[in-house]
Formats: structure tokens, sequence, C-alpha cells
């Protein structure tokens, strides 16, 4: 490679690193795995080692990468938290410990003695006590500064909030989630639909930097103390002697700490480590090899980046080929087909696999799946099981190519991509596999708005197939809901008073119900409006609903495809039998007062509530936007207006009180 080349080639590096950097760093969802990073940081290390001219300080290679969130108050680490420099072979381990014995015999060090520890897979945090109190923690950060977390870190059940003695000392540990708990998680947020984590890094990392420390709260964190950052009062000569008098403290220190002397017993240390990996409650990404003397550690000092004094060996992914029997089709709660992969069942860091996901035909088409395939897998983060490639080459003519079906597998409806997505949806609204979540929204407040009728209560009734479908609530007998609960007579009452009183609802409610893609609050009464009644808008075309302000041809042509499903038609039947009303309640006022001017609404009003003021704004041909911009006409500031008001005073827009809100509505003048 000549120097233009390599200039080049760091260049093109130095991009990927930072953007994937950021991915893993700053927003905890990575989207290649920890050994391709650590293959691209090794390229671009080795050319700048070959090119010395091109190193830069601005390189990760040169610094810790991570920022700090916005939201977060800023912390400034006392000492540094650096990172490690990652080796990837026992011949690296080997040149390492043999340059720490020359300095070693240099400076007359005798006692050459190591700490091999597991490399836990999280977020590094710091712990600040004072008197022995738990003061404050912050994330690592840049590595000199950080973010302020000590609300989440509290919800930790193994940081104690006070030591054993009342000392000054600040630690450094790594937070994480066991692999029980973060496989937990992942299997809630599949049956939920909700995006799977990557890995129980990025899980941890996550849930300890949320802005709220109650979703932290819900989160199974857990921490490890691995270093002494600084103490006042007492010393310690050995690494070793430091993690023993943490555990006195009460800390939940790293458990695995193996004391070496040789190479030879390093690399067993390392051999046992690899060993025991899967037997380990929580996940690891490598075994760190430290020098045990401190004042040894002093001699050699650090980087900028990392220090002499320690390495990280970082353990290759295990892979393992098997058979793509088949491929099959699930539906989720939200209607999003996901293709599975069956397999030859096989044994993968540890566990057996047996299937996995395969997550959307774009997948599919990228890796070249055919059924009857011998496929590579490895565990993504060591929890999650994928399939890394195709063996093209043992074909042996009989594989067969898999095409997504065009009709939902459970209901037999239509299945549909819309542009720009890569999921194929069920468009059934009567589809078993989405009953429970189309039944929550449907009674939700926004929509047909029936109290009493939670997620509980929906859970018995399908469980004693009272209900099989949505129109089902409409036939509910007082005696079923009564027997759900202990004396639950007047439980039932308020609920059928309340099942009958949303019979009355405005159309718009009930268009919002159905759960329509794309269509929201605001959508649903305007096509209310517009249609008047549900038959109107059963036949309107797509070409005449894209016509419409705020629809547009992306929700013109999902209502359209929704109100062509023989599902759809036959609920509509249902609810028209049940009594529902099905025609819009609004009074047709021809005043638009209001037409082509939007409103932002900021602050707690007095007389009218957010919904009561954006109906009134909407009923006189107004619209309402949750942000301002130098497109909004109106910003109506309540008490306690915040950063919109701000925003708004900034920009030059028209900022009204309450009562010239009312005066607007009165007079119509809006000049």
């Amino acid at each position: 490679m000549n120097k233009t080349q390599a200039k080049q080639r760091i260049e093109e590096l130095r991009k990927q690193v930072e953007y994937h950097a950021k991915k893993y760093y700053d927003n905890d969802a990575p989207e290649i795995s920890d050994f391709e990073y650590d293959m691209l940081m090794v390229e671009l290390r080795n050319l700048e080692k070959e090119f010395p001219e091109y190193q830069s300080k601005e390189s990760l290679t040169q610094k810790v990468g991570g920022h700090v969130k916005e939201g977060f108050e800023k912390v400034t680490h006392e000492v540094p938290l650096q990172s490690l420099q990652d080796v990837f072979s026992i011949e690296e381990v080997e040149e390492y410990v043999k340059k720490i014995d020359e300095k070693a015999e240099e400076n007359k060090i005798k006692n050459k003695t190591y700490v091999i520890e597991t490399k836990i897979d999280g977020l590094s945090a710091a712990l600040e006590y004072k008197q022995g109190k738990f003061v404050r923690g912050a994330t690592r950060g840049n590595g000199l500064v950080g973010e302020d977390v000590t609300n989440n870190l509290k919800t930790i059940k193994t940081i104690p909030m006070e030591l054993t003695e009342k000392i000054d000392i600040t630690v450094r540990g790594e937070v994480f989630i066991s692999k029980s708990d973060f496989e937990k998680m992942n299997q809630e947020r599949e049956e939920n639909e909700e995006e799977l984590f990557a890995n129980a890094r990025n899980a941890a990392a996550g849930s300890l930097r949320q802005l709220d420390s109650k979703i932290t709260a819900k989160r199974p964190l857990d921490i490890y103390i691995f270093n002494v950052q600084k103490i006042e009062g007492k010393e310690f000569n050995s690494h070793f002697e430091e993690l023993e008098y943490l555990h006195k403290l009460g800390f939940n220190v790293n458990p695995v700490r193996i004391p070496c002397k040789t190479v030879e017993e390093i690399e067993k240390a390392i051999q046992k480590i690899g060993d025991d990996r899967e037997n380990l409650s929580f996940g690891i990404d490598g075994a760190v090899v430290k020098v045990d003397d401190l004042k040894f550690r002093e001699i050699l000092g650090t980087t900028a980046k990392t220090p002499r004094w320690a390495i990280a060996y970082k353990y290759p992914p295990e892979t393992k080929e098997t058979k793509l029997k088949d491929i099959v089709c699930q539906v989720g709660r939200t209607g999003v087909i996901t293709p599975m992969a069956i397999l030859e069942p096989v044994k993968v860091a540890g566990s057996t696999i047996s299937k996995t996901t395969l997550h959307n035909q774009d997948f599919i088409k990228e890796k070249e799946l055919k059924i009857g395939d011998t496929v590579v897998i490895q565990k993504a983060g060591d929890v999650i099981p994928e399939i890394v490639k195709v063996l093209k080459e043992k074909r042996t003519g009989e594989e067969k190519d898999f095409e997504m079906p065009t009709v939902c597998p459970v209901c037999g409806a239509e299945a549909i991509r819309e542009e720009g997505e890569a999921a194929i949806r069920c468009t059934g609204i009567e589809c078993p596999a989405k009953l429970f979540r189309n039944l929550v929204h449907f009674v939700s407040r926004e929509a047909m708005n029936i109290d009493g009728l939670g997620e509980s209560i929906i859970g018995q009734l399908l469980d004693r197939k009272l209900i099989e479908n949505i129109a089902d609530i409409y036939t509910l007998q007082f005696e079923d809901i009564a027997s759900l609960k202990k004396n639950g007579q007047k439980f039932a009452q308020n609920l059928v008073d309340s099942i009958n009183k949303s019979k009355e609802n405005d159309l718009h409610r009930l268009i919002t119900a159905l759960g329509i893609r794309h269509v929201g609050v605001k959508a649903s009464k305007i096509l209310a409006r517009k249609y008047k009644n549900i038959d109107n808008l059963m036949e309107a075309t797509a070409e005449e609903l894209s016509e419409i302000n705020d629809i547009g041809p992306i929700v013109a042509n999902s209502i359209r495809e929704f109100f062509l499903q023989n599902q759809t038609k036959d609920l509509i039947e249902k609810l028209k039998q049940a009594g529902v009303n099905l025609e819009s309640l609004e009074e047709d006022i021809q005043d638009d007062r209001f037409a082509g001017k939007t409103f932002v609404l900021t602050g707690s009003l007095e007389k009218y509530t957010r919904g009561e003021a954006t109906n009134l704004i909407e009923k006189f041909g107004g619209k309402t936007s949750s942000s301002v911009s130098k497109k909004t006409d109106y910003v109506l500031a309540g008490k306690e207006a915040g950063s919109k008001l701000t925003k708004a005073q900034n920009l030059g827009v028209t900022i009204i009180t309450e009562a010239e809100f009312e005066e607007l509505v009165s007079t119509g003048d809006v000049s």
C-alpha cells in the first residue's frame, strides 16, 4: 500500500470507527458486532503505526469514545477512567508480558506478579463516597468527563449506600445485566414487538443512561467493582490487596481474580476463564491482564488513552455450522410477520440453538438464504443467536428459495409491506394474533374510552373466551363481567354503563379506535368532519383521500386498504348491529376563522384542557402542532410555559394568553 492509498484508507476507517463508536457509546444501539468493531480498530491502529505521518490526536485510537448525553450534568473525573489496550492472540499476550518483565528488570522490581480478571461486558462507572456514604456516581463518558447518574445508580441494589468504614473513596466498577435477566428482558420485548437489545452491554448502558430514574429502577442492573480510583488515609501495595479491602467495605467485587507470576500461568488463567465463560452468570468479552504491584504501575505509567500496566485479551466469537431446515413465519401482536429459521440443533457458546429470527425479507435476501442451506451461526453478544453466512460451496441443488407470504398465516388477511418499511404486516383487524393489542387500543382513552376495561380484564375475558373479537365487547353480559371479580356486581355495573356510553361516541373516536395504520386522533377528526359517517369513509378512494390536507398518499393508501378488508367490513357490520354510533355528531359549522393557522399549546391552561382548546382550534379550521417553528402562527401560553415559549420569543412568533385566545374564539379577529 502506498502513502496515498494508506491516507485514504485511514480516513475511511476513522469515519467508520467514529460512526460505530457513536452508535455503541452514545446511542447504545450498535449496528455491528464487537468483534467487527475491534477489527476496524486493529486495522486503523496498524496503519497509523506503519504510516506515523498520518497519526492524529483526534483518532479514536488515541482517545476514549463516548460523549455526555444531553440532559445529564457533567462530571469531571478526578482520576481519568481510561480504556484498555486490546490484544487478540496469545502471542500478543506473551509479547506484552515480555516487555513488562524487561521493564521490571530495568527498575529492579522483584515482585513481578499479575492479576487476571474477567472483562465484564457492561458500562463503566465511578462511585464516590464521603465518610463512607455514597454521594455521587458518573459514567465514564470520554474518560475525562462523564454523566452524573447518581439517582440511577441508587436504584442498583448491589451498590452500598453506606460502607462499613467512614472513609473517602472513589471506586470504579462495571454496570451490567446478568445473562438470565437479559434473556427475560428480550423475551418480554419480543412479545411486545419492541426492538430487541443487541446485547446485554447495550441494555445495561441504555438502562443506566435513562433521564428518568424510574425507568432505570425497572431494569435488572447489577455491578461489580474492580478498581480503587482514589482513597484518603490508606495505602496498598498491590491491586489484589485493594480488591480484598473493597470486599470488606461492602462492595460487590469482580468475583474472578486469578493471581499469576509467569506467562505460562497467565495463559492458563486466560484459558480457564475462556473455558468457564459459559458458566458465568454475567457476560464477558475478554480477560484482563493487570500488573499487581501498585508502585510498579506508577513506573509504567499511562498513555493518553490506556494504562501501560494492563491489557485486555479479547476472545474470538464462537461459530458453528448447522442446517437451515425450514423457515416459518410468526405473527406478532402488532401484526408484524417475522420469518424464523428452524435449525438443526447445535450447541453454540454453551447453549443449544434450534431456531433464530431472520428479521425480515431484506435480511434473507442480503444473506442469500435458501431452505436446506448449510449456515454458520454465532451468538451476538454471547446471547442472541444469529446466522452469520451461508456456505454456498456445500449446496447440493436441492435447496429452496423462500418468499414472504402475501397473506397472514394466522387469519388469511392481506399482508402488506409499506413503502420505506422492512416489515410486512397483517392488515386484518380481527386477526387472533393481534386481538389483545387491538382490544387494548380500541377501549383506550383517546379511542372509545371504555373505563374499567383495562389490560388485565381484557386478558381474563380472552382466557375465558367471553370475547373473541372487538364487537363482542358489546355483547358482554352483566353476569359474565361480575364473575371476573369477587363481589364484582358494582364493577360489572360500572363497566356495563361505560360500554353502553361508548356507543354514543362521536365517529372520530371510532375511527381512532379501529387502529388504522398512520391514522391518529387528529387524522380521525379530519376524516369524521369530511365524510360524516363510516359508510362514506369506507367508499372513499385513495385518490380522493390523498387530496385532504394532512392526509397524503401513504395515509390514504393505508385507509383504503384497511376498509377493503373483509374483516373490517365484518367488524363494522357487527358494530352497527350492536348499536354503536357510526356518524359524526359535530355540528356542521361554516366558520373557518382559523383556516391556515397553526397553534402550539404550552404550559397549563385554566379554563380549557389541552384537548378542549385543540378541539376549538380544529373546529374553526385551524390545526395544532407539538413544536414551534417559523411557520407557527400562535403560541397559546399558559402558566409555567417552558422551552416552547422561549423558542417562540426567539423566533418572533405571536404569543397569546388564554384570555386573548378566548377573544380570538369569540370575535374571529385573527389579523
